[in-house]
């Protein structure tokens, strides 16, 4: 063990919660709404206040900042060894239009606070230490979510990911430039040594155990779908209900069949119709067109797979039944995600050291990780969330809950620090 986690060993706790609390207040100034939450769109002028702040910030903490060009941001801190892969950490600063203080930020200002920590302690780690913010993981403004890590893990190409554009036709080439982001670093093609990311829940999962870390195995794999329901809109007084082609009934036993085929492939499935449009849209004519999205998430693919095939069955039986036609289009597909056994154990035994109380956790959202977990071995930390609620203004968290998190992330930092140098030598 290195001299770094031998210090460590000797006290609960150095994170300074304080700090990073004023950090983590500091950054939700910028986009602060009136409800207590924050808009912050990716590549806007306030994404940029924030991305100089951050960049103030790592530089004060003695470390050399680079931009690539999808924009994502490293700020470096010298190992002993300049030649060895860094052990990196970040998440995202962007929000979504009514998101919260910690979704995303809480990782990267943990990852600041872990430089600081390291500086208050005199404390020089064998690889470099990264801290990253990945441009656009919301997808809020620009498709696809995950945009900077996606291109990082060579996901998505550069010049595609240049040529999206938002609702108002401006790609995110031109916003990068105008926001003077644009960076210079390559993309790709850059070693990890280990990538770990902490995160708060978003889910109620870690509160309602009573738990304060969530030790994450991996990431549920999902599938996106549209499905379009066309029926024959119709007056709802003349005609009669056994005449009738009406595709918000079937919607409905889709939606119906969601649920039933979530709720029967426990544990770790969700299930969700997140959006649904009837039209014509008129309160005495029949349906004649519905238009919804179907998320199927799992851990296992066969039991992701098996979902699907259940609900398939029923919109064929339904369309059946009702006189409807649809048409089914797949719009996203993440495989399932297993992180690595050893980051993962560096995060259980963090905890243990730091006698947290933890448990095993699966993550149901997409984040960073999932894209950085191709390239080199990584793993999450979970705090909890107040009522286990992200993507909205009241999105919370205690304090001491994100520090004790910070610390775990230091910890496991370290450990990964050690274990890299020690398979070089």
């Amino acid at each position: 063990m290195n001299a770094a986690v031998d210090v460590l060993q000797s006290s609960h706790q150095h994170i300074n919660r304080d700090r990073l609390w004023q950090s983590l207040m500091e950054l939700a100034r910028l986009g602060a709404t009136v409800k207590g939450g924050v808009c912050r769109l990716a590549l806007t002028d306030l994404d940029r206040q924030a991305r100089d702040l951050f960049v103030k910030w790592c530089e004060e903490a003695g470390c050399t900042v680079t931009v690539d060009g999808i924009g994502n941001i490293f700020a470096r801190r010298p190992g002993r060894n300049p030649g060895l892969p860094p052990v990196m950490t970040g998440s995202h600063i962007d929000t979504q239009p009514t998101g919260g203080k910690f979704d995303g930020c809480f990782g990267v200002l943990a990852g600041v606070e872990v430089l600081r920590t390291l500086n208050d302690l005199k404390l020089e780690t064998e690889a470099p230490l990264e801290v990253v913010v990945w441009t656009n993981e919301e997808g809020s403004r620009f498709p696809p979510c995950m945009m900077g890590s996606g291109v990082f893990a060579e996901k998505f190409t550069l010049e595609d990911t240049l040529a999206k554009t938002d609702v108002d036709g401006v790609s995110v080439g031109e916003a990068l430039n105008a926001i003077g982001y644009a960076g210079q670093r390559k993309v790709s093609g850059h070693p990890v040594g280990a990538y770990f990311e902490a995160h708060i829940e978003q889910g109620p999962i870690l509160e309602d155990e009573r738990k304060t870390i969530g030790v994450v195995m991996g990431a549920l794999g999902q599938k996106w779908f549209d499905l379009k329901l066309r029926g024959v809109e119709a007056h709802a007084g003349p005609t009669p209900m056994h005449l009738r082609k009406d595709a918000l009934v079937g919607a409905a036993a889709v939606v119906a069949a969601v649920n039933r085929a979530a709720l029967g492939h426990q544990p770790h499935a969700c299930g969700t119709v997140g959006c649904l449009q009837a039209y014509p849209g008129s309160r005495n004519v029949i349906p004649g067109e519905v238009r919804m999205t179907l998320d199927f998430r799992h851990l296992e693919p066969a039991r992701l797979d098996s979902m699907i095939d259940q609900v398939r069955q029923v919109i064929d039986s339904t369309c059946e039944e009702h006189g409807l036609s649809f048409e089914l289009t797949p719009t996203a597909d993440f495989p399932p995600l297993y992180f690595n056994p050893d980051c993962i154990e560096a995060v259980r035994g963090a905890a243990q050291g730091l006698g947290l109380s933890h448990m095993d956790i699966v993550s149901g959202a997409g984040h960073d990780a999932i894209f950085v977990a191709e390239l080199g071995p990584a793993g999450m930390i979970f705090v909890p969330c107040e009522g286990g609620i992200s993507h909205n203004e009241i999105e919370n968290a205690a304090p001491d809950d994100l520090a004790a998190g910070c610390a775990v992330l230091l910890r496991a930092m370290l450990a990964a620090s050690a274990t890299i140098a020690g398979t070089r030598r």
